[in-house]
């Protein structure tokens, strides 16, 4: 296929680098149309891994200097995984994040990574938003994006609708503090998390719990991405939702 430099309009979207498209490779190998290499990364460890999964996958496989370079403008990047994005679905009897409205790539890919890390794979998405699939995002997560569940939401009412969690929404002016919640739940929760910029809005002052993360006088808020990895910590640590 002919591959070009990404856009939100695709139906495909592509790895940037040898770990991602490994990440790609073992937990997704069925949405995998080709991988691109490098010669460049020929003394890449991992490129032996990419190409033994391609052949048990049944994979295409070609060396391409010149595509690797156009789509990454990286000199590092010696793989790329070109993959077809699927419609997106969310479990209903497993804990979600929700952020509302995310506008920065990096934030994402990030925050995926770090859900990963604290067993949280089901991640919703209020729009309008960052493209999740942008490659840069994919990235961010170093192939974490390959073992999360992820789908998008024209608004935070379609999401509730579907799903009968309890909700927690971090707010600056949240009722209770972070370290307060340590209590049994008997039902599946949603951390529900604003934009980068604005936080959530009033209406979510009546939904769930609302709460908030101490911190000094000295910072006005948190980034996105530490706020919902100190969350994702607390409540895998201290809540059983599940047991």
């Amino acid at each position: 296929m002919m591959v070009k430099p990404y856009k939100k309009g695709f139906d495909y979207s592509y790895t940037l680098g040898v770990f991602p498209t490994i990440e790609l490779l073992q937990n997704q190998p069925g949405i995998v149309k080709e991988v691109v290499l490098h010669s460049g990364g020929i003394q890449n460890q991992g490129m032996d891994r990419i190409i033994e999964l391609c052949k048990r996958h049944g994979i295409k496989l070609e060396t391409n200097d010149k595509l690797v370079n156009r789509l990454s403008k990286k000199e590092n990047c010696y793989a790329i995984g070109v993959f077809s994005k699927l419609p997106g679905y969310l479990s209903g009897a497993s804990n979600h994040i929700v952020l509302v409205n995310p506008s920065d790539m990096g934030n994402l890919g990030t925050i995926i990574r770090t859900a990963v890390g604290f067993g949280f794979t089901d991640i919703g998405i209020i729009s309008p938003a960052v493209d999740a699939y942008n490659p840069k995002v994919i990235r961010g997560s170093m192939g974490s994006f390959f073992k999360v569940n992820l789908q998008y939401f024209d608004s935070f009412h379609e999401y509730r609708a579907s799903y009968n969690n309890q909700f927690f929404t971090f707010r600056l002016n949240g009722e209770t503090t972070l370290h307060e919640i340590r209590t049994y739940h008997e039902r599946p929760y949603t951390l529900v998390f604003g934009n980068e910029s604005s936080g959530l809005g009033s209406e979510f002052d009546e939904v769930g719990v609302g709460v908030r993360i101490p911190h000094s006088q000295e910072i006005d808020s948190l980034n996105l991405a530490v706020a919902v990895g100190i969350a994702l910590n607390h409540f895998s640590t201290f809540i059983d939702t599940l047991g």
